[in-house]
């Protein structure tokens, strides 16, 4: 990046700066420090005190937990403009989860403390903190309830649906062919299973007619029938 300007236009395309002055958004451009990590570079460690705040600039964080056995859980995967770690930036705690750079990524780090004397000078910026916050806990919450109640097909389904919506905005029913360009052991993190199951669940949607896939090539035939079966529960 070169110079303040630039790193202003990336706080310009987070929620969180969205909405500041000029003025407001050099203060913090200033303070922010450019870094780049490398793909499977680890940006933090889950039970690490947490520093700051990190904004994507480009390319792709991947925030997860990770038990004794070395299974994951992804919790969410943050492309450009999405911040990570802002959660303990506020309550004081460390991070959460860990988060990995899946691909070569750059980000801003900005410090703990400026964020908090922010908030304090600019009640608005506090708000769109707050409504994130909020965001976080209902996303948080139709996770948990996804890996609760649903079978592992129905999560799939999920995935693929969530997908084809990236691939299309306009994918609210009919045929849509995307490239699905994850592992099977990459879903099975994502949807809280392990990677035979997610084979056994790609076999049961393409009998079922849901789906067909060639090489990563993925064929919904018809969206609305893909989602009637993720969502019947």
């Amino acid at each position: 990046m070169n110079g303040g300007a630039n790193k202003v236009k990336v706080l310009q395309r987070t929620k969180l700066f969205h909405g500041s002055s000029e003025e407001e958004l050099s203060w913090i451009a200033k303070r922010a420090i450019e870094h780049h990590l490398k793909a499977g570079e680890m940006l933090f460690f889950s039970g690490e005190e947490a520093r700051g705040l990190f904004i994507v600039a480009n390319g792709r964080v991947r925030a997860f937990q990770q038990n004794a056995d070395g299974r994951e859980q992804v919790m969410h995967v943050d492309s450009a403009g999405a911040t990570i770690g802002d959660v303990p930036v506020f309550d004081g705690e460390p991070y959460p989860a860990s988060a990995i750079a899946e691909v070569d990524t750059k980000i801003l780090f900005i410090d703990k403390r400026d964020i908090r004397q922010f908030c304090l000078e600019h009640p608005a910026f506090a708000l769109r903190a707050l409504k994130l916050m909020a965001e976080r806990v209902r996303k948080h919450a139709r996770l948990v309830k996804v890996l609760s109640f649903h079978e592992v097909g129905q999560r799939l389904a999920l995935l693929l649906l969530a997908e084809a919506q990236q691939a299309s905005m306009s994918c609210k029913g009919g045929n849509i062919t995307f490239k699905l360009d994850l592992s099977n052991h990459e879903i099975a993190t994502r949807i809280g299973t392990v990677r035979d199951v997610v084979s056994r669940a790609l076999t049961r949607l393409q009998s079922d007619g849901l789906i067909s896939v060639k090489v990563r090539d993925i064929t919904v035939p018809d969206i609305r029938a893909l989602k009637r079966y993720a969502e019947n529960n």
